[in-house]
Protein backbone atom coordinates (compact mmCIF):
# COMPACT_ATOMS: atom_id res chain seq x y z
CA UNK A 1 0.00 0.00 0.00
CA UNK A 2 1.23 3.42 -0.95
CA UNK A 3 2.20 5.78 1.73
CA UNK A 4 0.20 9.12 1.46
CA UNK A 5 2.10 12.28 2.24
CA UNK A 6 0.62 15.50 2.87
CA UNK A 7 3.24 18.53 2.13
CA UNK A 8 3.36 21.80 4.42
CA UNK A 9 5.26 24.84 4.32
CA UNK A 10 7.04 25.73 6.72
CA UNK A 11 9.45 28.55 8.63
CA UNK A 12 10.76 30.11 11.59
CA UNK A 13 7.88 32.40 11.99
CA UNK A 14 8.27 36.33 11.71
CA UNK A 15 11.02 38.01 13.14
CA UNK A 16 14.52 39.34 12.93
CA UNK A 17 15.47 37.37 9.54
CA UNK A 18 14.69 34.11 8.72
CA UNK A 19 16.05 31.62 10.68
CA UNK A 20 16.02 28.19 11.92
CA UNK A 21 17.35 26.73 14.90
CA UNK A 22 18.96 23.46 15.51
CA UNK A 23 16.24 22.16 17.51
CA UNK A 24 13.79 22.84 15.10
CA UNK A 25 15.86 21.30 12.00
CA UNK A 26 16.01 17.95 13.76
CA UNK A 27 12.49 17.94 14.23
CA UNK A 28 12.11 18.30 10.95
CA UNK A 29 14.57 15.05 10.40
CA UNK A 30 12.36 13.57 12.65
CA UNK A 31 9.41 13.24 10.29
CA UNK A 32 11.15 13.22 6.73
CA UNK A 33 12.31 10.11 5.51
CA UNK A 34 16.21 9.61 4.61
CA UNK A 35 15.97 10.43 1.02
CA UNK A 36 13.32 13.03 1.26
CA UNK A 37 13.64 16.42 -0.43
CA UNK A 38 13.54 19.61 0.97
CA UNK A 39 12.64 22.77 -1.43
CA UNK A 40 13.69 26.12 -0.21
CA UNK A 41 11.35 28.84 -1.80
CA UNK A 42 11.93 32.21 -2.49
CA UNK A 43 9.20 32.72 0.34
CA UNK A 44 11.47 32.01 2.93
CA UNK A 45 9.90 28.56 2.90
CA UNK A 46 11.05 25.25 3.47
CA UNK A 47 8.43 22.89 1.33
CA UNK A 48 8.29 19.41 3.42
CA UNK A 49 6.24 15.85 2.83
CA UNK A 50 4.97 14.37 5.92
CA UNK A 51 3.51 11.23 6.22
CA UNK A 52 -0.25 11.43 6.44
CA UNK A 53 -0.60 9.20 9.49
CA UNK A 54 1.96 11.12 11.49
CA UNK A 55 0.89 15.02 10.07
CA UNK A 56 -0.63 15.66 13.90
CA UNK A 57 2.16 14.29 15.91
CA UNK A 58 4.59 16.62 13.48
CA UNK A 59 2.68 19.48 13.98
CA UNK A 60 2.27 19.15 18.05
CA UNK A 61 6.36 18.86 17.87
CA UNK A 62 6.52 21.37 15.53
CA UNK A 63 4.44 23.74 18.10
CA UNK A 64 6.85 22.88 20.59
CA UNK A 65 10.27 23.91 18.68
CA UNK A 66 8.37 27.08 17.45
CA UNK A 67 8.32 26.39 13.75
CA UNK A 68 5.09 27.55 12.20
CA UNK A 69 3.47 25.71 9.19
CA UNK A 70 1.33 26.52 6.51
CA UNK A 71 -1.30 24.92 3.71
CA UNK A 72 0.45 24.46 0.14
CA UNK A 73 -1.30 25.31 -3.03
CA UNK A 74 -4.08 28.03 -3.53
CA UNK A 75 -3.59 30.39 0.05
CA UNK A 76 -2.43 33.38 1.47
CA UNK A 77 1.49 32.64 1.64
CA UNK A 78 3.04 33.45 4.91
CA UNK A 79 4.28 37.03 5.07
CA UNK A 80 7.66 38.09 3.23
CA UNK A 81 9.36 39.93 5.21
CA UNK A 82 12.82 42.41 5.64
CA UNK A 83 15.15 41.67 8.37
CA UNK A 84 14.07 43.83 10.79
CA UNK A 85 17.46 45.70 10.65
CA UNK A 86 16.52 48.50 13.42
CA UNK A 87 14.62 47.10 15.95
CA UNK A 88 11.07 45.50 16.70
CA UNK A 89 9.38 48.25 17.89
CA UNK A 90 10.66 50.88 14.99
CA UNK A 91 10.45 48.52 12.29
CA UNK A 92 6.99 47.44 13.23
CA UNK A 93 7.80 43.53 13.64
CA UNK A 94 4.38 43.20 15.91
CA UNK A 95 2.02 44.37 13.42
CA UNK A 96 3.82 42.02 10.55
CA UNK A 97 3.48 39.32 13.56
CA UNK A 98 -0.23 40.01 13.74
CA UNK A 99 -1.00 40.49 9.75
CA UNK A 100 0.41 37.37 9.24
CA UNK A 101 -1.46 35.70 11.93
CA UNK A 102 -4.97 37.19 10.21
CA UNK A 103 -4.18 36.39 6.74
CA UNK A 104 -1.77 33.45 6.01
CA UNK A 105 -3.87 30.22 5.19
CA UNK A 106 -6.73 31.75 3.62
CA UNK A 107 -8.25 30.32 0.76
CA UNK A 108 -7.73 32.22 -2.07
CA UNK A 109 -8.42 31.99 -6.30
CA UNK A 110 -5.25 31.53 -6.58
CA UNK A 111 -1.76 31.50 -4.57
CA UNK A 112 -1.10 35.04 -2.95
CA UNK A 113 2.19 36.42 -1.64
CA UNK A 114 2.29 39.13 1.08
CA UNK A 115 5.37 41.43 1.79
CA UNK A 116 5.86 43.46 4.31
CA UNK A 117 9.16 45.83 4.81
CA UNK A 118 9.92 48.34 7.83
CA UNK A 119 11.33 51.15 6.03
CA UNK A 120 11.14 52.66 2.72
CA UNK A 121 14.24 50.79 1.90
CA UNK A 122 12.19 47.94 0.85
CA UNK A 123 13.68 44.73 1.48
CA UNK A 124 10.89 42.58 1.57
CA UNK A 125 10.47 43.70 -1.14
CA UNK A 126 6.37 45.18 -1.18
CA UNK A 127 5.86 46.76 -4.31
CA UNK A 128 6.57 43.36 -6.36
CA UNK A 129 4.10 41.50 -4.44
CA UNK A 130 0.50 40.74 -4.47
CA UNK A 131 -0.38 42.92 -1.53
CA UNK A 132 2.56 44.88 0.09
CA UNK A 133 2.99 46.40 3.35
CA UNK A 134 5.56 49.35 3.90
CA UNK A 135 5.97 50.91 7.32
CA UNK A 136 6.38 54.88 6.44
CA UNK A 137 7.68 56.59 9.84
CA UNK A 138 4.35 55.75 12.27
CA UNK A 139 1.90 54.76 9.46
CA UNK A 140 1.60 51.87 7.05
CA UNK A 141 1.25 52.27 2.88
CA UNK A 142 -1.03 49.60 1.27
CA UNK A 143 0.14 48.14 -2.52
CA UNK A 144 -1.38 45.47 -4.28
CA UNK A 145 -1.26 43.99 -7.82
CA UNK A 146 2.44 43.77 -7.98
CA UNK A 147 4.10 41.13 -10.02
CA UNK A 148 7.58 39.78 -9.86
CA UNK A 149 8.12 37.77 -12.85
CA UNK A 150 7.16 37.45 -16.16
CA UNK A 151 7.25 39.68 -19.49
CA UNK A 152 4.61 41.60 -17.09
CA UNK A 153 6.32 42.12 -14.04
CA UNK A 154 5.16 45.58 -12.47
CA UNK A 155 5.44 47.70 -9.46
CA UNK A 156 1.68 47.47 -7.57
CA UNK A 157 -0.32 50.42 -7.04
CA UNK A 158 -0.54 52.40 -3.37
CA UNK A 159 -3.94 51.44 -2.63
CA UNK A 160 -4.12 53.30 0.77
CA UNK A 161 -1.88 55.52 2.84
CA UNK A 162 -1.09 56.70 6.51
CA UNK A 163 -2.95 53.57 7.90
CA UNK A 164 -3.09 52.44 11.67
CA UNK A 165 -2.35 48.59 12.01
CA UNK A 166 -6.20 47.89 12.76
CA UNK A 167 -7.30 50.40 9.55
CA UNK A 168 -4.50 48.08 7.78
CA UNK A 169 -5.73 44.92 9.10
CA UNK A 170 -9.24 45.29 8.03
CA UNK A 171 -8.57 46.57 4.80
CA UNK A 172 -6.23 43.65 3.77
CA UNK A 173 -9.34 41.34 4.94
CA UNK A 174 -12.08 43.34 2.84
CA UNK A 175 -9.57 43.05 0.14
CA UNK A 176 -9.17 39.55 0.30
CA UNK A 177 -12.96 39.10 0.39
CA UNK A 178 -13.43 40.89 -2.22
CA UNK A 179 -11.03 38.95 -4.54
CA UNK A 180 -12.66 35.67 -3.39
CA UNK A 181 -16.24 36.70 -4.24
CA UNK A 182 -14.94 38.18 -8.01
CA UNK A 183 -11.68 36.41 -9.07
CA UNK A 184 -11.47 33.93 -11.69
CA UNK A 185 -10.78 30.12 -10.84
CA UNK A 186 -6.93 30.02 -10.89
CA UNK A 187 -6.85 33.73 -11.51
CA UNK A 188 -3.90 35.07 -10.07
CA UNK A 189 -4.28 38.61 -8.23
CA UNK A 190 -2.33 41.19 -10.37
CA UNK A 191 -4.46 39.82 -13.04
CA UNK A 192 -7.75 40.05 -10.95
CA UNK A 193 -6.62 43.59 -9.99
CA UNK A 194 -5.82 44.20 -13.84
CA UNK A 195 -9.22 43.27 -14.81
CA UNK A 196 -11.55 44.58 -12.09
CA UNK A 197 -9.42 47.23 -11.37
CA UNK A 198 -8.55 49.39 -8.37
CA UNK A 199 -11.59 51.66 -8.06
CA UNK A 200 -14.07 48.91 -8.51
CA UNK A 201 -12.04 47.66 -5.73
CA UNK A 202 -11.90 50.64 -3.54
CA UNK A 203 -15.77 51.08 -3.89
CA UNK A 204 -15.96 47.71 -2.32
CA UNK A 205 -14.13 47.84 0.77
CA UNK A 206 -14.90 51.58 1.43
Amino acid sequence: MNKKYISLAVNGGIGFGSWLKPKQLIALGDYLEEDAEIELTTLQQLIVKIPENELENAKEKFDEVGLHYYKVGNYVKSLRTCNFCKGEVEEGLPVAKELNKRIAGQKVPFTLRPAYTGCPIGCGEPLVNDIGVLKKKEHYQLYIGGQAKGYNAKVGELFADELQPEELYNLVDKILDVYRENGGKREKFSRFVNRFGIENIKKEVM
